[in-house]
């Protein structure tokens, strides 16, 4: 029987939800879902489905849902649906606060339903391409600069973008973090809109991460240095899914020489990945390749990270 499914929230990104689950084999795209109820409509006739404007209204009708509305309602549309045995993907960030992540990770439990938290870059081709070579990264920088945008407002740029990032990291960094030094300035929000980190993990590894969402122009790269490696220098393009891979060559002459180039990757769209991956765990009944606790995990961190702008943004005695 097709996987009955459902998407709440089908504005910026929630709408793109809604086009592929209608094109995945044996889903049944079975009702989207949206206060707004001009837009549901549009997008239930686009896709071929049913426009309802509760999440309540899905009870006994769905077997998964993607949730993909502002932050601030994650909890509580997510939180019935797990507790009902109703498999959820929840967009990044998981929630608002560590609490409201951990109650729906109990909601998943208690309901035995699947959670997934949707931090596409881990699905984009170049990132699961690189990371066989990703054995012992030493220094990480980072680089997501994006132009102002007309939504998310109400986090700061660390939610927003710089959590995409702290993700993909965590999940290549097998070490705890040791300290952070971060630092944050609102310009033309009253959130952080520009922000820098440099994160020391217990074996050396040390990550820098710069996020904004003020910038001219749209840059998304992510470049790992390795010590006595075979790929010493591997550089990720998230945006043109492309990976530049260097190397040190000895031997072949007086001084060692660096050779390497581009990696093959096959392009993909990283949404589609992310839940063709959800509905094959459902599927397969395993989890989520990002779970409830590897998004609470970046949340986490992300907070830490604010909660340090706060704290060295205080005048010193």
């Amino acid at each position: 029987m097709p996987l009955r499914v459902a998407v709440v929230g089908v504005g910026h990104l929630g709408k793109h939800h809604a086009r592929i689950l209608a094109s995945l084999p044996d889903v049944e795209l079975v009702a989207v879902v949206d206060s707004n109820r001009s837009r549901a409509e549009e997008i239930a006739a686009g896709v071929g489905s049913t426009a309802l404007f509760d999440a309540a209204d899905l009870a006994g009708k769905v077997d998964a849902v993607s949730v993909a509305v502002p932050t601030e309602w994650h909890l509580a549309i997510a939180r019935p649906l797990l507790l009902s045995g109703v498999h959820v993907l929840v967009e990044k960030p998981m929630a608002r606060s560590l609490d409201e992540a951990d109650a729906m990770i109990a909601a998943a439990e208690q309901g035995g339903a699947l959670l997934a938290v949707g931090h596409t870059e881990r699905f984009n081709p170049a990132v699961a391409a690189a990371r066989p070579l990703l054995t012992d990264p030493r220094f990480i920088e980072v680089h997501r600069l994006g132009t102002f945008p007309e939504r998310s407002l109400d986090i700061d740029v660390v939610f927003d973008l710089m959590i995409h990032d702290i993700d993909v990291v965590l999940s290549l960094v097998s070490a705890p973090v040791e300290s952070i030094e971060a630092v944050g300035v609102p310009v033309l929000t009253g959130r952080v809109d520009i922000a820098n980190v440099r994160i020391r993990f217990a074996n050396g590894c040390i990550a820098n991460l710069t996020a904004s969402r003020i910038s001219r122009d749209r840059v998304r790269k992510i470049r790992f240095f390795q010590q006595a490696q075979p790929s010493a220098y591997v550089s990720i393009d998230y945006a043109a899914q492309k990976v530049e891979v260097l190397g040190v060559v000895r031997g072949v002459g007086p001084l060692p020489a660096i050779k390497g180039g581009e990696l093959p990757v096959t392009n993909d769209e990283p949404l589609k990945r992310e839940l063709v991956d959800f509905v094959e765990a459902i599927r397969n009944n395993r989890p989520p390749t990002v779970d409830g606790q590897q998004g609470r995990r970046a949340l986490a961190l992300a907070q830490q990270i604010v909660d340090r702008m706060t704290t060295e943004a205080r005048p010193r005695a």
